[in-house]
């Protein structure tokens, strides 16, 4: 089974608000994976698990032909506003609806993870790109160099069950990379990327952060208002006497090169 089903839900139940208060938090990733992958003008790049379409504005402004997919319709929707004479497409990662070697380059920007099946996702962000196309996966960093972990801990603190699999469950050295070697790429480049999540106030951190496919399977099992306190309470030490809320990431990418 693929991950569209469940993802697309989840990370679509509150769209406007991850297109507006936190997707452009991940503006430095974003240009970190393509000038990983050498875009430049002319080529086709695939974005795998676009959301609303923020990497590939960026992929357009170089001149790149840019190619979207994601679960989720409602982020789509964003993504097509955006960039009207782009193609976006709805589809799981582990099925992707391209034919063999379309794209010069694939970047998949922390959409790896929520797939139900990675080596399958994998293996199809392998299929589409050319040889000696580049591939670009991104990931949260170690625990400890995300401030978000906080509010993670936070609200799988308050869970019945621990969560099968977390944000985090990547971020160990040498996992992407690996990832990259079993679906056939040959590792040609890794970094970081840091990525600061800035809030004005907390009203805008909640709505930023119950945007995420996460919160929202966590507010289905114990409520809303049970993750807006856990949350409220875990970035209490990240907020400044204004109110205003900094939440430090770090961010790992791995760059493959196909045969």
């Amino acid at each position: 089974m693929g991950s569209a089903n469940i993802q697309g839900a989840l990370w679509g139940a509150a769209a406007g608000d991850w297109a507006t208060y936190q997707e452009s938090s991940f503006l430095p990733l974003w240009r970190d994976a393509l000038r990983a992958v050498h875009a430049q003008q002319g080529m086709k790049i695939l974005d795998a698990g676009c959301g609303a379409g923020g990497a590939c504005v960026e992929a357009r402004e170089i001149g790149c032909e840019i190619v979207g997919v994601d679960a989720s319709s409602a982020l789509l929707d964003i993504a097509r506003k955006r960039l009207p004479t782009a193609m976006f497409n709805e589809a799981d990662l582990e099925s992707l609806p391209f034919g063999d070697s379309e794209f010069d380059a694939v970047i998949a920007v922390n959409s790896v993870l929520y797939a139900a099946d990675i080596a399958q996702a994998m293996k199809e962000i392998a299929r589409v790109t050319r040889p000696e196309g580049r591939v670009v996966i991104t990931n949260w960093g170690k625990p400890e160099d995300c401030d978000v972990k906080d509010v993670l801990d936070a609200v799988v603190g308050i869970f019945p069950f621990k969560p099968p699999r977390g944000p985090f469950s990547l971020s160990e050295t040498g996992k992407i990379e690996g990832l990259l070697r079993e679906a056939g790429l040959t590792l040609v480049q890794r970094g970081e990327s840091q990525c600061d999540f800035t809030y004005p106030s907390f009203d805008i951190c909640w709505r930023a952060q119950r945007s995420a496919g996460p919160l929202q399977a966590a507010m289905r099992v114990i409520g809303e208002s049970n993750v807006r306190d856990a949350v409220e309470e875990a970035v209490k030490s990240h907020t400044d006497p204004s109110g205003g809320i900094v939440l430090r990431n770090t961010f790992i990418w791995a760059a493959g090169q196909q045969n």
